[in-house]
């Protein structure tokens, strides 16, 4: 079985429940890893949380997921993060962040992540994100980009989600820039077409040939409703038209359904019909991590 670590930032999340609030727990990265977990696939979260009983409660729940937490950090002074969603009649949803000073943005700093890191060195697939790295200080960004070469020199591949949340960003040229590094050391790429429009691109079109003219060969743009384009230009689309309940964590859910097929040797078609299926599975129900069922 195929060893996949992903690496970003792990969060506390309220959503609402009746006339009250329901605490979870999301990320981008963190919810395609729980979603990879619950496939059976052999995967582990590279992060840091708080050292308080809130951040110790999550990795027990993530490992009742089936994920394994041994590379999760927990930082002594700073507390994992928070957000609160909200969505609308049309199941659109809309954020409130407590992050700033979240235990995620120096996981690179801490003594234990040497270690963590030469573990997930040699993993067969190493995935993160646009958010994984704007999260972090620019040594934390470099140190993450290392680590992603270090899997692909040892044999592994990496993916990579241009996630595009322009409040964590200075600018959009600083988010391109490090967008651009990371591309180039993908073997999958998974932007979403919206957030390539709103870093320059025009289609999507426009946005397989700079991914994959960067070096990263399958490019599979994100498309929201329509679907997805494959590297080859095919578009695939969902099996069914939906009306969202919540689209929170669609295109992560997306990703796991993709990489899971591709890690068994799926071909590109199929694999979007996956993340399709997982996709639409996650925006039927509240959360960006729905309750499991059955």
């Amino acid at each position: 079985m195929a060893r996949i670590v992903l690496a970003g930032e792990a969060m506390l999340e309220l959503s609402r429940d009746g006339s009250g609030w329901r605490l979870g727990f999301g990320g981008d990265t963190l919810n395609t890893a729980i979603h990879l977990a619950r496939a059976g696939c052999d995967v582990a979260y590279l992060t840091a949380i708080g050292s308080d009983p809130l951040s110790a409660d999550l990795k027990t729940r993530w490992r009742g997921e089936g994920l394994d937490t041994a590379l999760v950090l927990d930082h002594p002074a700073r507390a994992t993060g928070l957000y609160a969603i909200a969505t609308d009649g049309a199941g659109e949803r809309s954020f409130t962040y407590w992050r700033d000073s979240s235990a995620a943005r120096e996981m690179f700093a801490l003594p234990a992540m040497a270690g963590a890191a030469n573990a997930a060195a040699g993993a067969d697939l190493f995935a993160f994100s646009l958010i994984s790295l704007a999260v972090l200080p620019d040594a934390g960004r470099e140190a993450l980009l290392a680590l992603a070469a270090r899997v692909r020199d040892g044999g592994g591949r990496v993916a990579f989600d241009g996630n595009y949340r322009p409040r964590l960003w200075a600018d959009a040229g600083e988010a391109r820039a490090w967008r651009d590094r990371a591309v180039a050391l993908a073997d999958i790429g998974l932007p979403t077409l919206e957030d390539e429009v709103l870093l320059g691109a025009a289609d999507a079109a426009g946005v397989a040939r700079h991914w994959q003219a960067l070096g990263c060969a399958e490019c599979v743009v994100k498309l929201g409703a329509a679907g997805c384009r494959l590297p080859d230009g095919t578009i695939i689309a969902p099996p069914a038209v939906l009306a969202p309940v919540d689209t929170s964590g669609a295109g992560d859910a997306f990703d796991a359904g993709y990489l899971d097929a591709r890690l068994n040797a799926s071909p590109p078609e199929v694999a979007a019909l996956c993340g399709h299926a997982l996709a639409g599975w996650t925006i039927m129900r509240p959360g960006a991590i729905p309750a499991r069922e059955g």
